[in-house]
This record gives structure tokens, sequence and C-alpha cells, in this order.
């Protein structure tokens, strides 16, 4: 039986839009029809694309093309015997999208968890690899759980943070006010997503507690034994329920049987100072004894990345999965970039386009496969701060240009297929399409040249259903369509407590799949008929390779819904 796959969201009525119709043996219609939902009349026929031959399961594919249809409405699409469900097209069809992902943010919330109505993990931590003896306490509660274990990361939270902050400056239209600084149902006059972000700094300056000191994890893989609720963690790393907190040491590090390859702190560092200079950006007006102190720790933790140049993985320790990150001037670049704009001085500058310009790319554009989190975070943000705010056309041009290139490397491989897939299905795919649609739309709003609007709309798409499974994949949304609803989480599996809003690694190779230790499937495979040894997709609680939902996959979803919202917006 043949498919069509779409994005249940919907259609901005200015942009492309696009559906993919997919058999296993029936060739391609003549035409195809774009229908009212509510009485069937045709409204608009078209030829189907050219058959783009194999694709995942699929001997036949095509794209159906109805962009120049722009009357806001509920629709269906018919091609053959098949009928899609309903989707709407509108300037207002992503509105309430990026607060949707708030939602599984709230859920992560480590120290006082919103959702629980209850605190854990209250007792972290203890040092190690410190200036201080191993085991001394320090109170590093807060933050955000990384996923569905209970690890906390500098270089997951600070992105997520930047991402946040970065789409209220950009974007504060999008965003409602329903929630305390807590979590908590209640209005507090300001906008939820920067509560939500300062949830963040505020942790961030807890683990960057002194001018040279600077911590990147709490906790180990010794948290992966098996699902609980945070708040009844009893896991122990021999000192009852203290975690360990590890320092920034520019140095290999891991208690165990595996060791990471770090070769410094600027990755982390520059992070952290990114978001530091930006929140003392945003909290200039409203609280400037707060905005005064993210100055002060924004130029420390930059400076501790002057110090020590290179990356700092994430630890392991009784397995060999670790955050792989082997670059660090793009943190730094975004780092130089942000303290420019927050005090205007030319040495950032000069400092963020040396960074640029060594490095301007990432590698995994183009590529079949990278390392776990290799090339992190999985697009430049630096670019953008920059050219946002340059005066020099040359200069600016160089950074678009860069922009351009990973987006044409994509491409060259994206417009062989129907579904313009060119992202390899390595894990956290659906992380690096989030990521690669934004590097899309802010060329195209930095720019002008909507070349590749057709590719950054059919990444948007696939997250939202346009995909071999049919299937959003973000949880909950959209409300009534198919979406992830047994994920890899304890919340949903242990306590039924629904986490919507949270983005899924999505689909991986098949030989990644069936390489990685302790995953399996719990039920019957309900996806079968659309696997594939080039991606497989489990809607299962069991495969923490593809259904578990990420902290900054989610907040890189988040920034590009709000920043499509304002399109919508801006277009009324």
């Amino acid at each position: 039986m043949p498919v069509i796959r779409f994005n249940q969201l919907g259609y901005l009525t200015h942009a492309p839009k696009i559906a993919v119709w997919a058999s296993f043996e029936d060739p391609v219609p003549d035409s195809f029809f774009l229908c009212r939902a509510d009485d069937g009349q045709c409204v608009w026929q078209a030829a189907c694309g050219r058959d783009l031959g194999m694709y995942g399961p699929f001997h036949h594919t095509a794209r159906l093309d109805f962009t120049a249809y722009r009357i806001p409405g509920k629709y269906v699409l018919k091609a053959g015997k098949i009928t899609t469900a309903a989707f709407a097209i509108g300037d207002d069809v992503y509105q309430g999208a990026a607060d949707f992902c708030l939602q599984y943010l709230r859920e992560q919330q480590c120290g006082f968890n919103p959702v629980l109505r209850d605190s854990c993990h209250t007792h972290d931590g203890y040092m190690l690899y410190g200036p201080m003896p191993d085991y001394t306490f320090i109170n590093v509660t807060g933050g955000w759980h990384d996923a569905s274990d209970y690890l906390r990361y500098v270089t997951t939270s600070a992105t997520t943070t930047y991402y946040l902050l970065a789409a209220y400056r950009d974007f504060p239209q999008v965003f409602a006010d329903h929630f305390a600084d807590n979590g908590l149902p209640g209005k507090n006059g300001v906008a939820d997503v920067l509560d939500e972000a300062r949830w963040g700094l505020n942790w961030l300056l807890k683990m960057h507690p002194r001018p040279n000191w600077m911590f990147h994890q709490i906790a180990d893989d010794r948290d992966h034994a098996g699902f609980r609720l945070p708040n009844q963690d009893s896991v122990s790393y021999g000192r009852g329920l203290e975690r360990p907190v590890y320092f920034c040491t520019g140095m290999p590090q891991g208690l165990g049987r595996y060791q990471n390859h770090s070769t410094g702190v600027a990755s982390v560092a520059g992070k952290m100072a990114a978001c530091f200079a930006l929140g003392s950006l945003l909290y200039k007006q409203s609280d400037p004894a707060f905005a005064k102190v993210l100055r002060k720790h924004a130029l420390t933790a930059y400076a501790l990345g002057i110090q020590k140049p290179g990356y700092c993985q994430t630890a392991p320790n009784l397995a060999p999965y670790y955050y792989a990150e082997q670059d660090w001037q793009d943190d730094m670049e975004l780092g130089a970039a942000l303290l420019w704009q927050m005090n205007r001085r030319e040495k950032f500058l000069h400092d963020a386009l040396q960074d640029a310009a060594a490095d301007p790319l990432k590698p995994w554009m183009g590529a079949d496969t990278a390392l776990h989190y290799q090339w992190y975070p999985f697009f430049n943000a630096a670019h953008a701060e920059l050219i946002a705010h340059l005066q020099s056309g040359t200069e600016k041009q160089k950074l678009l240009n860069y922009y351009r290139q990973g987006i044409e490397a994509i491409w060259q491989k994206a417009r062989q297929n129907a579904f313009y897939r060119g992202i390899p299905f390595i894990w956290c795919s659906n992380n690096l399409t989030a990521a690669f649609a934004m590097q899309c739309w802010l060329y195209r709003h930095l720019s002008g040249d909507t070349t590749y609007w057709p590719l950054e709309q059919a990444c948007v798409d696939w997250l939202l259903g346009c995909n071999p499974w049919g299937s959003s994949f973000i949880i909950g949304l959209p409300e009534n369509g198919m979406s992830p609803h047994d994920p890899h989480a304890a919340l949903s599996h242990l306590a039924h407590i629904p986490i919507k809003g949270g983005l899924v690694d999505g689909p991986v190779y098949g030989s990644i799949f069936h390489g990685l230790i302790g995953v399996h499937l719990s039920k019957p495979d309900a996806f079968a008929a659309f696997q594939s040894d080039q991606a497989v997709y489990h809607d299962d609680w069991a495969d923490y390779s593809t259904n578990e939902p990420t902290l900054d996959g989610t907040a890189t979803a988040l920034y590009l819904f709000a920043a499509i919202e304002g399109e919508g917006q801006a277009h009324k």
C-alpha cells in the first residue's frame, strides 16, 4: 500500500509546501489533489514529481509540490487511492510550538522538579580532579538532567541555555507567561522561556564558582543502572547520595575502564562565556545586579578558554560512550562574539574572526558518519552573531559563505532523494536535523538568498512527520497527530507522566542500532514495514538510540519553531 508523508503540524502560507508519495511496489501516479478537509472539494491539482526511486524501504518515491497554493484552511492530499489525514495551511500553524517544547525542559529540572513537585539530587556533589582534595563537597544542585538519565553536562546545558536566551532575544513576541520561575503554574511577569534560561544560568554560575575554577560534569555512566524516578535516585558512587563533580583540567578523564581524550578547556569555557554574556545583555535593564554577575563570569570563563585551548569531552566510566566533541574554536568564537556585543572591545571581535577562520565549517555536513557529538554544537551559531552586528561587507560575506558551503554539502546529497535527506543517520540525527534547519533559516534571513529554502523546509517537515515512518519526532506534537508515545524515559515509563515537547534522538543506521550495548525492543515493532538497513526508528522505551528525548535537541527545536512562528506572524 502506498503512503503520503507530510508535515502534520502544517505549512505556512508563503513557505514551500511539499509532501512525499512513496510505495513498495506501485508506480508513481500521474497527479495528486489538494482538497478541503471538511467537504472533500478539490482546490488544487498538479502533476506528481518524477519517480526518484528507492529510499529506505520504498521502491518508488516522488515529491508532491503544492507551494503555489496559499489560501489558509484545513486540507487533505489525495493521490491514487491514498488520502492523508487533515493538516493546516496558515500563518499561525506554528503558534505555541516553541512554548510546547518548554514542557520537556521543565520536566528535566534538577534540584526542584516542578512536575514531581519534589526535589532531587540535593547532595551533589564531591569534587574530582579539582584543586581541592578529591571528595571535597561543593554545592552544584540545579540545572537539567541531560536526557533520560540523571547526568548533567555543561556541554549540553550551556548549549541549551544559549538557545533559550537567543530565542527570547530574537522572537520575544512568540513566548507566553504561564509559569513561575521554578516551573510551577502561575504568571510571574516574565516569559516562561526566560525563566527556564535563568534556571540554566544559575546552575552554570555554580559550575564556574571562582575565576580559575570550572566544572563540566556531574555523575557518570554509573548512573545507567535502570529506570527510577529522579527523586528516588539511590545509585551510589561510594559516598551516600553525593555524586562526583568533574573539574575541567584540560586532560583526559575517566575513573574506570574508559577515558576520554580531552585536550583543553576552551569548548566548555567558550559555551559558558557566551551564555553569561548574552544573559548579561538581556538582564541589563530588568536585573542589573544579576547582569553584573553574569558579565564578570563571562570574562573569567573566556579567560580560562584562552589559557587552555582545546576540547573538554565528557568523562566515561563503565562504557565507551561519551560526548566525543573535537572542536572548540566555534565555542570560543561564540563567546568572543557575545563579549564583543557586551562591551564592544575590538579585541573580542578580532578573536572571534580569527576563530571563525580557523573553524569555518562543521565537518559532519556532507559526511556519512561522525563520532557521537564529534562536531558540537551541530551548527555554528557564532557566525550569525557576528553577521548581525558587523559593518564590514567583506567579513559578513565570508561568514555567510561558510554557512552556504555547509548547506551546499548537504544539498548535494539531499537532492538525490524525495525526502531531501542529506543528513547522516548517526546517533541524535534529529538534533543534527534541527540544527541544520537553524543554519538554513539564519542563512536565508541574513543573506536574503532563498535558494535552499526547500531544503530547510524539508528538514522541518522531516521532524514533523514527512519521513518514512510518518511520525512526528516531537512528543505530543501535533496533539492529534502521530508522535512518540513510548519514549525512553522514566517519567513516562514508570510514572505514566507524559513528557510532552521533547525531541527524540531519531533514526539511526541499522548497523548502529544492532551494534549498541543493551538496546532492544520491548514489544512488536509497529514500524516494522518501514525499517531498512539505511535507517531504523522505534517508538519503544527500550530503544535508547532512537527514542530518547534530549535536552539540547529539544532546545534546538524550540529555537527553530520560535523562528518559524515569528516568520508566520510577520507575514500576516
